[in-house]
């Protein structure tokens, strides 16, 4: 996992909401990175539709949220509708920002651990952290 004040490394990736490239972000937006093991599943389901419900709160500090892992574009978009999300879920198939953010694998299974970054506007990492945590302590990072 990086650590805060790690230079985030830059990626440009195909998303449910068309190409995202994170240069474009970089001293614009606070960007919170969500890798999460899979689509459509009961925690990442939780876990970012709790996103999805503080969304204007992102917005109002100026944040741009972004899902990520390796899924295929067809499932995201369906994932993504069904719930209404309105941040863009990141199709990571090489898995290279995956590895750029040293994001492991959960031991014995095919998917990605679940780690959460916040980079700051300048384009170094607030905050990093594995698990799910909750949408609060997010948006207190971003308010300080």
């Amino acid at each position: 996992m990086l650590q805060t004040g790690a230079k985030a490394p830059l990626f440009q990736a195909n998303s449910t909401q068309g190409s995202i490239d994170l240069r474009d972000y970089i001293g614009k937006k606070n960007i919170v990175l969500i890798f999460y093991p899979g689509d459509d599943t009961p925690v990442c389901t939780k876990q970012l539709c709790a996103v999805q419900d503080n969304y204007a709160d992102f917005e109002h500090a100026d944040t741009v949220v972004f899902g990520i892992n390796p899924a295929e574009l067809e499932k995201k978009q369906s994932f993504a509708g069904k719930f209404g999300y309105r941040f863009p879920l990141i199709v990571d198939a090489d898995q290279s920002i995956r590895q750029a953010y040293d994001v492991g694998k959960i031991l014995g299974l095919f998917f990605q651990q679940r780690i959460v970054y916040i980079i700051g506007k300048k384009g170094t990492i607030l905050y990093a952290k594995k698990g799910n945590p909750p949408v609060s302590e997010l948006l207190q990072v971003l308010s300080e």
